[in-house]
């Protein structure tokens, strides 16, 4: 594979809180990347099937997953992570949320580590320096990065919209900064989140559950906002084997942004 992907996914972060957060380098990204703060979530508008989705590019009425309990599909569709395992990548995945691992099959991953979000102050940045450590020593073909305090200890804990939950956007954000900054040369870059939230809870069909951000990083991108593209979780997975050249699965539903 000629071209690297790195998927980071923030849990929970809705576009007016991304823009509210405060952080300095969300100017850098709207003149680097690819972008709309006019994404699609998925109904239900919960984690795991957003993240099933995002990977598997089908809804979750499709592949039958509706909570975030994990069941297996009736009729399978193969994930990103089989796709480029399959057409002999390496994938990664590093993630604070321990029932995430099902969204890939076993065998798919090369590397995983997973630590828990109440383990640390941060650690959406104790990940972020492992997906450092294993980018500089061994290269991955597809690496994803997902950051759950945005969700747990911003959203759920002290409200979608509180100073808190706008502290922790900020730090992805730095995690971010640090990833691009890095491997910007190396990987194309996708920044993302599932789902959006309000009060302390998400799951509906309300806009601030259901409108999230985009970014797209890397020489396929134009920058500057996708005016009049229409961007889905759906069209992650597609646009991620587009990358890496490697087929996408039939049944997708999804397209690449690019």
């Amino acid at each position: 594979m000629n071209q690297k992907v790195l998927l980071i996914s923030i849990d929970g972060m809705r576009s007016d809180g991304l823009k509210a957060c405060g952080n300095p380098y969300l100017s850098a990204l709207e003149k680097i990347c690819a972008y709309t703060y006019a994404g699609a979530s998925m109904n239900p508008s919960v984690t795991f099937p957003c993240h099933f989705s995002m990977t598997h590019s089908v809804t979750p009425q499709r592949h039958g997953i509706l909570s975030n309990t994990y069941v297996p599909q009736v009729r399978p569709v193969k994930g990103i992570f089989e796709k480029v395992a399959e057409a002999g990548g390496v994938c990664a995945m590093f993630y604070g949320w321990e029932p995430l691992r099902d969204i890939a099959t076993p065998g798919a991953l090369k590397f995983a580590t997973y630590h828990n979000a109440y383990a640390s102050e941060s650690s959406d940045t104790v990940l972020t320096d492992e997906c450092e450590k294993i980018l500089s020593a061994y290269k991955p073909d597809f690496a994803f990065l997902y950051m759950v305090e945005t969700d747990e200890k911003g959203g759920h804990d002290n409200g979608w919209m509180s100073q808190e939950y706008l502290r922790r956007i900020s730090v992805a954000i730095d995690n971010v900064k640090r990833m691009i900054e890095k491997f910007g040369e190396e990987y194309r870059v996708i920044i993302m989140a599932d789902h959006g939230g309000h009060d302390r809870s998400h799951g509906s069909t309300l806009p601030e559950d259901m409108i999230i951000p985009f970014f797209f990083y890397g020489k396929e991108f134009t920058p500057g906002e996708m005016n009049g593209r229409e961007v889905s979780l759906l069209d992650i997975a597609p646009t991620i084997a587009k990358i890496l050249n490697v087929a996408p699965e039939q049944e997708w539903e999804g397209s690449p942004v690019f």
